[in-house]
């Protein structure tokens, strides 16, 4: 077999080897294409003081698009990518990384996971089946491409496979993304299923009503999550406590639950559209499993990628025993903390570090308790300016004042802090805000959030050592998330305030023990049913219905204006003449979420920045700001769906930006209204 060729980050001619995709080259020039709407200069550098940020450089013949990463002793790393290729990576500890690529492998179909195999070499999780690749003849290129387990694929390309996972009784565990489009997002068995795998290719289901599930752990308590994204059936990103039989959500996957093997006793046929929050319905439907932490959308990710615990003994932070969660949308990492409360898993979920390259996909521990972070933006774009990456975080040894984890309480929540609080300013009850709020579980793509409720501190205990906070307060509400905010605290050493202020716990139960404030009399006025958040109806700006005088359906001219896969409108150029009545007609055949936002002339992504600022209130609103730069607007639009407004080009000539504002969408999808002179 032919050995591989070796290339140093400084070559310049690839003689005798064809790198494929060469059109598609890495880009080191941040303003070459525009991304995303960019992290806070001040907090990422503020997140700098703490854990570094190094990119290991790519060569521009090379499309590292990593999809898996798995470190190997001493020194290497080997990465998959989404274009089916294999490196190795050494360089990647030197302090100054000048990393050398190598080929193992290539010819895969888009694996999206690798691990050691106990018995030698790797496996990995392509589209249609698990595999060991194997070097048994030295030259560091595999040569065995051995078939563990097959998947059924039906040819959608949302049909991903990630993992695998090892599993502490030596088998492995993959998780199936559903497809999309078409009758059915299960087409072929066990699409939308957790499986495991035994090493001699035995395939059992363990659960079902996955959506996309691109990140799957076993904790060193032996207990197994998954990360869920956005979509149908699924209200905002989530993390779900994994057990055998247990039904997630999504319903695509009961096709299948009357298979032999199946685990799950729920059926198709007990699945409506909802419309009511995952927790209510879980306790009439038997086997629904309601998320262990919810991740609100556009605040905490748009696009869940990989979980992984940090395992590394206090060596990477004062997170040990937590979990990091990447988005491959907002290329940022958030990390999780969990606790097990009457036998069911709760947490809560923070900010850690934004400003990655890319898309955050993989993650890994390494030597000397050293992450890397495999990156890439898939097509859909990413908030890192480039379209992939690799990069290594580590601490450097000083800590941050953060809250270090949030526990339940009978009648509110614990906070330790990682440094001791100021107690002036942490036993003033206004130092704190909380309010909870859900998502209904329906068939529509994503939810707004909903029910959102005030819950007033009622009281503050501040623990002798100043490292933890009680916090006692009422309005609390079992299966909603709870947002805690913590913007009044200061350390007590330098006054410093909290890095990441605000924590997202999920309340699946109150713990049991003594409550430290009475239950109030008038609780049931006090904590009132919040008005849910209503679809958005005719307005100036959203002006749905026709002008009465209007002398026909379509006005002066009429616009049908549709999508693209990658996060683009189909007609990025629309002229018209100043005062022509318009009517436009916006279909989204896409895959997410879109919407149509007509801004004033270079205020397109302004416009794009304040919709990614409203944070869980942008879904009530579409994720149209309250600006007067915004000048007319559809509502947001679900896959395969439509939406028509009326409304007057302006009457000064000039080039108006349109924009989809929902969250992240805007530096990428946009366009230009040309408004001409009459």
């Amino acid at each position: 077999m032919k050995r591989p060729l070796s290339f140093p980050l400084t070559f310049s001619v690839l003689a005798g080897f064809a790198v494929p995709f060469l059109a598609f080259a890495q880009t080191n020039n941040p303003s070459a294409a525009e991304r995303f709407i960019k992290p806070s200069e001040v907090l990422t550098a503020a997140e700098n003081r703490y854990w570094q940020r190094t990119p290991l450089p790519v060569p521009d013949a090379i499309v590292l698009e990593v999809s898996g990463i798995v470190a190997v002793a001493p020194a290497r790393l080997l990465v998959t990518t989404r274009r089916g290729e294999v490196w190795w990576i050494d360089g990647a500890y030197d302090a100054e990384p000048k990393p050398r690529y190598t080929l193992f492998a290539q010819g895969l179909h888009e694996p999206l996971g690798i691990i050691a195999a106990p018995k030698g070499g790797f496996y990995v999780a392509q589209r249609q089946e698990l595999t060991r690749l194997a070097d048994t003849d030295g030259d560091g290129r595999a040569d065995v491409f051995e078939t563990v387990a097959k998947f059924p694929i039906s040819g959608s390309y949302h049909e991903y496979a990630f993992g695998p996972v090892l599993a502490p009784n030596g088998n492995l565990r993959v998780t199936l993304n559903v497809a999309f489009g078409g009758a059915t997002q299960a087409p072929v068995p066990w699409r939308g299923w957790m499986v495991e795998i035994t090493p001699d290719g035995q395939l059992t289901p363990i659960a079902a009503g996955l959506r996309s599930p691109a990140g799957l752990a076993v904790s060193s308590q032996g207990a197994w999550f998954t990360t869920d994204n956005q979509g149908e059936w699924v209200g905002s990103g989530k993390i779900t406590h994994i057990e055998s039989g247990d039904f997630i959500g999504h319903p695509a996957g009961l096709t299948w639950s009357k298979l032999p093997g199946s685990t799950v006793a729920v059926r198709p046929d007990q699945i409506s559209d909802f419309e009511q929050p995952m927790h209510v319905v879980a306790k009439k439907l038997p086997g629904l499993k309601a998320p262990a932490v919810w991740l609100p959308h556009a605040v905490l990710g748009i696009s869940n990628s990989a979980m992984i615990e940090d395992t590394t003994a206090g060596k990477f932070g004062p997170f040990a025993g937590q979990f990091f969660v990447g988005d491959q949308g907002q290329s940022k990492l958030m990390r999780v903390s969990l606790e097990q409360v009457q036998g069911v898993w709760q947490g809560a979920a923070y900010a850690f570090r934004e400003g990655f390259d890319s898309g955050t996909m993989r993650m890994t521990f390494g030597e000397n308790a050293t992450m890397f972070v495999g990156e890439t933006a898939r097509g859909w774009g990413s908030v890192g300016p480039k379209q992939y990456g690799i990069e290594r975080v580590t601490w450097i040894g000083a800590t941050p004042f953060e809250i270090k984890e949030v526990k339940a309480q009978p009648d509110g929540f614990l906070l330790t802090f990682t440094a001791p609080v100021d107690r002036a300013t942490a036993g003033n009850p206004a130092s704190y805000s909380i309010a909870g709020f859900t998502y209904n579980y329906h068939a529509a793509y994503g939810a707004a959030p909903i029910d959102r409720l005030a819950c007033p501190v009622r009281k503050v205990v501040v623990a002798p050592d100043g490292l933890s906070v009680r916090l006692a307060a009422v309005c609390l509400r079992e299966g909603y998330i709870h947002e805690i905010k913590v913007q009044g605290i200061r350390a007590a050493a330098g006054g410093a305030a909290v890095l990441h202020p605000t924590a997202y716990y999920t309340l699946n139960r109150f713990a049991p023990g003594d409550r430290i404030i009475p239950i109030e009399p008038n609780a049931a006025e006090i904590c009132a049913a919040a008005v849910s958040a209503v679809a958005l109806g005719h307005t100036a700006k959203h002006p749905i219905k026709q002008p009465t005088d209007w002398p026909n359906s379509e006005g002066d001219q009429q616009f049908l204006l549709g999508t693209q896969p990658g996060l683009k409108f189909d007609q990025t150029l629309l002229t018209v003449k100043a005062g022509t009545r318009i009517r436009l007609i916006f279909k989204n055949t896409d895959d997410m979420l879109h919407n149509f936002v007509l801004c004033a002339p270079g205020k397109g992504q302004d416009v794009g920045t304040a919709a990614l600022a409203l944070g869980i209130e942008g879904a009530a609103k579409s994720y149209v700001p309250d600006s007067a730069d915004v000048l007319f607007h559809t509502s947001v639009v679900q896959p395969e769906t439509s939406d028509t407004i009326y409304f007057i080009a302006p009457s000064t000539p000039g080039d108006y930006d349109f924009i989809c504002s929902f969250p992240g969408h805007a530096a990428l999808m946009k366009g230009i209204l040309r408004v001409e002179a009459k």
